[in-house]
């Protein structure tokens, strides 16, 4: 709720000054609120959508990483069709983008493949999304945040196959990387990867990896 008060103090700021970017960046921080934090899709889908709408004559950087979002949410909510159409018309935005774009720092090499993986993970589509997240993973070597969210997803996708062994060790590698940033988001899909191996806690692997998550706990 705080976050949200002053993202939305931001907006009105940015509204104020006529500063499109500003306010498109500051709509596009209140639908990372809602996404991930309230875990609210539908209104997260709104607020992206809104962004993208904001920044659309000025940056397609930012129209590029709203609109990804917005497949997100898209994916979060079932939506595979609406997904797909936010994921193309990103793309195109996020290849438009130069060094004249006032967002232009927004945006890495890996940003697509990481959103949309992890929207493939949401929509059921694991085998697509191992393949984006496995290639995207390979590009981050120097994000060390972002790498870990992603192998945690790598991981739930493997999971969901029932490749206990590639989880295994995608999962043990995105703890290094936690072990090292400490990044919130990456130590929360981490876990998740962790207690959707559950059924196989017995497996001498599987429970070396949660033995390292138990000593990574009682560092934090």
């Amino acid at each position: 709720a705080t976050a949200r008060s002053y993202y939305d103090q931001s907006v009105t700021v940015a509204r104020r000054l006529r500063d499109h970017t500003l306010e498109s960046h500051a709509l596009l921080r209140t639908c990372y609120v809602a996404l991930y934090g309230a875990r609210d899709p539908r209104t997260g889908l709104t607020l992206a959508l809104q962004a993208a709408a904001t920044a659309r004559a000025i940056s397609p950087a930012l129209t590029g990483m709203a609109l990804l979002h917005a497949g997100e949410a898209h994916a979060m909510l079932g939506e595979a069709k609406d997904c797909e159409q936010a994921l193309d018309t990103a793309q195109r935005h996020l290849e438009r983008s130069d060094g004249l774009d006032a967002a232009a720092d927004l945006v890495s090499p890996a940003q697509f493949g990481r959103l949309a993986g992890s929207c493939y993970l949401s929509l059921g589509q694991h085998r697509r999304a191992q393949q984006l997240l496995d290639t995207t993973a390979a590009e981050l070597q120097d994000r060390r945040k972002s790498r870990a969210i992603v192998l945690g997803n790598l991981t739930l996708a493997y999971i969901r196959q029932r490749e206990v062994d590639a989880a295994v060790i995608t999962l043990a590698e995105a703890i290094t990387e936690v072990e090292q940033t400490r990044g919130g988001g990456g130590l929360n899909v981490v876990f998740s990867a962790a207690r959707e191996l559950a059924p196989w806690r017995q497996d001498a692997i599987v429970a070396d990896v949660h033995d390292r998550l138990f000593a990574l706990m009682a560092t934090m």
